[in-house]
């Protein structure tokens, strides 16, 4: 039953990601056809002029590919704006990729989009075609490939079997229609070689800077726990103790009133010792692993929390209290500013990546820049090559996507 699901879940992400390179096929075919235009009106002089504004749009439908192979798999970082010299243009190795890329994804995207969709709205028609059959002549057949002549309920029930089998293909073929689809941009929009390495150093040293800042930030956290809350306690049971050993000698039953509120001071001291450290990496990973400590945190949001947790596989200690991190703050911050009704986290692991996607109802509008912990959550994130996600239209639904490397 595990299996089934996720080859549906895989089928259904296929679909979803053939539906958009189809429309980025739809571009690359005018972008293609322009650029044909272009060139053949070179060979009077007049392309001259046109050449730059064809290049801006082959690179405008690139970067637009680029995006979307980044939300499915490894990222294609964008090369910037396109070159204006024509001649600088014909030397750039990116802008010779791209021209060969929509030669590629304008037939080949068009192709793997169309027939990944229509497999699934195929068999929807033959699936339901016993419900509707009398509406049609019995020589008129049925939709599709059906061309015989349907006699009565037996012949319809056949279309719906062959409907179940068309569902089958779909679920069957579609994840490799999909990468099929992907593959011309995933072999020349990523970066010519050389260029990937720099790029590569250049994005570790980012987030190299980001992880230290985030470790600064951390370490600051802790030290005002410490300070403002368990030194004081500290402090309080240190007076305390010293007021009882004085009022031994005075007042006997004033001591152990006096010692009563130490203890109780010291208890605070404790508990919020314990708070800094589930802080730092929450002992309950240890105790009931990953999902186990997302239970608890579902449990106890006060807006109603869908769990859903798929890892079979154990990842690294610091992966799991990252993504217990996100999942926290996540979680915080729907309580504290969405305004939601509900909220939906599911966490699943593919290959070798550690997926977390948080969601909710609420009214959207959600931005980084206003201080509601989505910069520390970024940082973190980055912090060990992952990538983070977020949309959050006005009016909502929010929706955080988190993928974390956790090893094969």
């Amino acid at each position: 039953m595990g299996y089934v699901r996720k080859r549906v879940r895989a089928a259904v992400d296929a679909l979803e990601h053939l539906v958009g390179g189809l429309g980025t096929a739809v571009l690359a075919w005018g972008a293609l056809l322009w650029a044909i235009t272009v060139a053949a009106a070179g060979l009077v002089g007049v392309g001259l002029l046109l050449a730059p504004g064809a290049l801006r749009g082959v690179r405008s439908v690139a970067d637009r590919e680029r995006a979307r192979l980044s939300r499915w798999g490894g990222p294609l970082p964008t090369p910037g704006p396109a070159p204006t010299d024509l001649r600088t243009a014909l030397r750039d190795p990116v802008v010779r990729r791209e021209l060969g890329w929509i030669a590629l994804h304008a037939p080949l995207g068009f192709g793997a989009g169309i027939v990944g969709l229509a497999l699934p709205l195929t068999a929807v028609q033959d699936i339901t075609f016993p419900l509707w059959f009398r509406l049609l002549r019995p020589e008129d057949g049925a939709p599709g490939i059906v061309w015989w002549r349907i006699d009565g309920l037996p012949d319809a029930l056949t279309v719906g079997l062959l409907g179940l089998a068309w569902l089958v293909v779909g679920v069957a073929v579609g994840p490799a229609l999909a990468r099929a689809q992907a593959w011309p941009g995933r072999w020349l929009l990523a970066p010519p070689p050389g260029v990937d390495l720099s790029m590569r150093v250049a994005q570790l040293t980012a987030t190299r800077a980001a992880a230290l800042d985030a470790h600064a930030v951390e370490l600051r956290r802790i030290e005002r726990s410490l300070h403002d809350g368990t030194q004081n306690r500290l402090v309080a049971v240190n007076v305390l103790l010293g007021a009882a050993r004085r009022a031994l000698r005075r007042d006997p039953t004033r001591a152990d009133e006096i010692l009563e509120r130490a203890q109780h001071a010291a208890e605070q001291a404790l508990g919020e010792l314990r708070t800094v450290v589930r802080g730092i990496l929450p002992p309950v990973l240890d105790d009931r692993g990953l999902a186990g400590a997302l239970a608890g945190l579902a449990g106890g949001s006060t807006v109603p929390c869908r769990l859903t947790v798929d890892v079979s596989v154990r990842c690294a200690a610091a992966v799991e209290a990252t993504a217990y991190f996100v999942v926290a703050e996540a979680l915080t911050n729907v309580v504290r500013h969405s305004g939601a009704s509900a909220v939906d986290v599911a966490v699943r692991r593919e290959r070798d990546r550690l997926l977390v996607t948080v969601s909710d109802d609420g009214h959207g509008d959600a931005d980084e820049t206003r201080g509601s912990g989505l910069t520390g959550i970024r940082r973190r994130v980055e912090a060990y090559d992952g990538r983070m996600t977020l949309t959050s239209p006005t009016g909502g639904p929010t929706r955080m996507h988190v993928e974390l490397p956790c090893g094969s």
